[in-house]
């Protein structure tokens, strides 16, 4: 059985980052909120070049859509793409390996920058999304940029896009 979702071209504006992070990058793959754009393609990616992805959302409908249907058991959950869903995301592990690119892009916002301060020393890249000004009262965002020597910021589309790095500098 198919599921419905409402889908916005704006969920995708953080591709461009990724990809080129992706381009720059070798080590293993870690997804904080899957979603209709970045998980295809993040699990596509890692396939190819054989890295390691592991994908967590507290969201139970995101991982029924990737894990757990018929069609979705036949395409992402072959290979090296460990999807898993978080209750509590102080439980999750992401501090065990030093990750080569990190997508941020979980609910609640507001729990964005803990986990990106988790990962300050130990990514190449950290791509966080929905980083306009307005939406800073609630990431937080603000608090987590002096944790890191790069910062680049992709501003082409709405959402804005974010990379942060202690490790690479960072351009498009």
């Amino acid at each position: 059985m198919a599921n419905r979702m409402h889908v916005s071209l704006n969920y995708g504006t953080n591709l461009p980052a990724l990809i080129r992070a992706m381009e720059k990058t070798t080590g293993d793959v870690l997804e904080l909120g899957m979603g209709v754009f970045s998980t295809p393609y993040l699990h596509y990616q890692c396939l190819l070049s054989k890295r390691k992805l592991v994908s967590y959302d507290n969201d139970p409908s995101w991982i029924r859509n990737y894990a757990e249907s018929d069609y979705a058991h036949y395409l992402y959950r072959k290979g090296l793409h460990e999807i898993k869903l978080i209750k509590n995301w102080d439980e999750a592990p992401i501090e065990k390996e030093h990750w080569g690119a990190v997508l941020v892009d979980h609910n609640p916002v507001e729990r964005r920058k803990v986990e990106i301060a988790r990962l300050a020393n130990i990514a190449d890249y950290v791509i966080i999304h929905d980083t306009e000004s307005h939406m800073e009262s609630e990431t937080g965002y603000e608090a987590v940029y002096p944790l890191f020597k790069y910062r680049y910021n992709y501003r082409r589309q709405k959402p804005y896009t974010s990379v942060l790095s202690n490790f690479i500098e960072f351009y498009l």
